[in-house]
């Protein structure tokens, strides 16, 4: 399976920002320029990159067209996108502006046969369905929803069968607990994915520090790897991460 790199920009009221565990309090704020940046990843060879509107992910109605239409014009980068998708209109919207992929999060857990039925309209390359997971007491991995305030109640394992089903093809996965945290991506959960879900292009996401993080995804099976804070901040060069983008398959 090819393995792909996803720079990302998360943006709150314009401005280039990341959230500490998903907590909207604990934001860290990078600048008012997406553009540049999403600009800047292409040049260092990215063909991907990863933009979530946190805006509309709290409060619903997708507000980032007119940046995603800039970005897919003038970058040349395959978009994945999403935050706040809450009806087909919104997916074709998005879609019309210029993503490649639209995400669909919370209505993937709350509303799993609509995002079924747009899985067989839209077809599975265009739609990637994001399960945020935080692991219980017990060991089962939770799905929260509503910016990751309340327990969905039902797990991951349970909820996933259904979407192999319906046609996923793309499958984003955030260990809340590590987002936005630096502490390394969950290469447990996600080889757990692999035996779950076999043959489903799984993205890690949360966590990722450096270099070695994206191969540990990649060596357990990942499809790609998301690039957040620690792009932003320096620890990790995106044309490093790249570079296993064309590393033979493990």
């Amino acid at each position: 399976m090819d393995f792909t790199v996803y720079p990302a920009l998360d943006i709150r009221d314009g401005r280039v920002v990341r959230l500490a565990q998903g907590d909207y309090a604990r934001e860290t704020r990078y600048g008012d320029d997406p553009l540049p940046r999403a600009a800047a990843f292409a040049a260092a060879g990215a063909r991907w990159m990863h933009l979530v509107d946190l805006d509309a992910a709290r409060a619903g109605g997708y507000t980032l067209a007119g940046l995603l239409e800039e970005i897919a014009r003038g970058t040349g980068l395959q978009v994945q996108t999403g935050g706040g998708v809450r009806c087909r209109q919104d997916v074709a919207r998005i879609l019309d502006a210029g993503a490649a992929r639209v995400v669909v999060g919370s209505l993937a857990v709350r509303e799993p046969a609509t995002v079924a039925a747009w899985l067989d309209e839209f077809g599975g390359e265009r739609i990637t369905v994001a399960l945020d997971t935080r692991r219980d007491a017990a060991g089962a991995w939770r799905l929260p929803v509503y910016g990751w305030t309340e327990d969905a109640g039902i797990t991951l394992d349970e909820l996933l069968p259904g979407y192999l089903r319906a046609g996923l093809r793309h499958l984003l996965c955030t260990d809340i607990a590590r987002d936005g945290m630096l502490s390394g991506p969950n290469l447990e959960l996600y080889a757990h994915l692999g035996t779950l879900a076999p043959g489903v292009a799984v993205q890690a996401s949360g966590g990722v520090r450096d270099v070695a993080d994206v191969r540990g995804a990649r060596e357990v099976g990942c499809a790609g790897a998301v690039l957040g804070r620690a792009l932003l901040e320096g620890h990790l060069a995106l044309a490093d991460a790249l570079v296993l983008e064309a590393a033979a398959p493990c």
